[in-house]
């Protein structure tokens, strides 16, 4: 209980590294805005380009691939030189990825975008490497888990705007014809849609690469601390060998693994579970994905809210504990997701949200604890368990695709996927208070 006192006493952030952590909390709002306008395009590209949802999940394959491919060179760039620098090259990737949706758009065909969006994910990629551990390095290693909760607390925010950009800006503006309608448009009229909605699609990724732009130079001309940046030795095998014999760091690149993965399964297809219950209702397919989005904007909402009492609340509970109590309630709600067949699965859904806000940072902050400068590989192993993102939500598409499964909605069976992986993260909750005993009775 000694390391809780102290925690609950110590400064979140030095007054003196106020501004640094401010600019690099802003970079958590950027990746949390290209999320979140993100999952939506999963749906839009299925119908712009008439694919499957199996095919159109291939952008989370894209977006989430880049994360894992490169972490671990984020990770060595970042040691060599400093985390300003591994910030510098996640904006300048961000924003060339941005903008390479307008070529994508003039060629008109799918995989150009899927390129920009592994582009944009490897900036992405950068930018989570250095940040997560420079902001546990601002200030005591007492309160570090607070100080990233408090940093990822503004991460929903920029997923609230990108949700909010994607539902008016794009969704609501699309060609209002249903996935039906568009089967049997002629080649021309077809070609004549697709290319309005793409135009429609590009605006926000062409304004969001400009103003990343604006960012890149803000941080380019401020003076960033350098405390955390002393050691540049580059023995990458003998730290990865050393880390990943520390049980509490290697469950928790597994832990978040399936976090992220849970995370992106109920954020992308809240759209699909909720356009069949509405359009059952009786519902145009286009309104039906337009308040599917809205009760994904609540659910985010939720999502933010709950980031914030959570991190008020680990003043007072050792993070496995919440971690693993709010791992339990998430696994109950998508028990309702699965069971019920109306609203109610819907309003279990964005119920989840709740669950989940306290999960990345509190199993990042836990599986770093202790590493010092092996954090920045220690970060890379965590940010490519962001691969999860990448693997699960097509495996749940593949399921969904099968329309019904023993009589059910096979969008419900689905979620047989995100409980599976919340009963990983309970686990990792529950293993982490075990360490924490360990090292109160040590």
């Amino acid at each position: 209980m000694k390391q809780l006192a102290k925690s609950s006493s110590s400064k979140i952030v030095p007054s003196n590294l106020i501004l640094p952590f401010i600019l690099v909390t802003i970079l958590f709002f950027a990746w949390g805005f290209a999320n979140d306008i993100t999952n939506p395009m999963v749906k839009a590209f299925s119908k712009i380009f008439r694919m499957s949802v199996a095919d159109g999940a291939l952008v989370q394959l894209a977006f989430y691939g880049g994360y894992f491919a490169m972490a671990f060179p984020a990770a060595l760039f970042i040691r060599k030189y400093s985390y300003k620098a591994g910030i510098l090259v996640g904006l300048a990737l961000y924003a060339v990825g941005a903008l390479l949706f307008i070529p994508a758009a003039k060629i008109g065909i799918y995989y150009p975008f899927l390129l920009a969006y592994f582009i944009l994910t490897c900036g992405l990629s950068f930018l989570e490497t250095s940040a997560n551990p420079y902001i546990l390095s601002m200030g005591d290693e007492a309160t570090a888990t607070r100080r990233l909760n408090l940093a990822q607390a503004f991460n929903p925010i920029g997923s609230l705007l990108g949700m909010f950009v994607a539902m008016k800006f794009i969704q609501a503006r699309l060609s209002p014809m249903s996935t039906a309608e568009r089967a049997q448009l002629s080649p021309t009229d077809f070609e004549a849609v697709k290319t309005a909605d793409l135009n429609v699609l590009i605006v926000p990724y062409i304004i969001v690469g400009l103003v990343v732009i604006g960012l890149f130079l803000i941080i380019k001309f401020t003076k960033m601390p350098t405390n955390a940046d002393q050691d540049h030795s580059m023995h990458l095998g003998r730290t990865l060998k050393r880390i990943f014999s520390i049980p509490r760091y290697r469950e928790g690149v597994i832990s978040q693994f399936f976090y992220v993965g849970v995370q992106i399964m109920c954020w992308t297809f809240i759209i699909q579970y909720g356009t069949r219950i509405f359009v059952n209702r009786g519902m145009p397919e286009i309104d039906a994905e337009v308040l599917s989005q809205q009760y994904n904007i609540v659910a985010m909402a939720i999502f933010c809210a709950s980031r914030f009492i959570c991190t008020f609340l680990l003043k007072y509970f050792l993070p496995g504990k919440l971690l693993m109590v709010l791992a339990a309630a998430g696994a109950a709600l998508i028990c309702g997701v699965i069971g019920f067949q109306d609203i109610t699965g819907l309003y279990c859904l964005v119920g989840v949200s709740a669950c989940m806000s306290l999960m990345f940072p509190t199993i990042y902050g836990i599986a770093l604890q202790g590493l010092g400068e092996d954090a920045k590989f220690g970060a890379a192993g965590l940010i490519m368990a962001i691969l999860g993102g990448s693997v699960m939500p097509p495996l749940q598409a593949i399921v969904i695709d099968k329309g019904t499964i023993l009589g059910m909605p096979a969008v419900n069976c689905s979620f047989i996927l995100p409980l599976i992986c919340f009963i990983v993260i309970l686990i990792y909750g529950y293993r982490t208070m075990a360490y924490a005993k360990k090292t109160l009775q040590a």
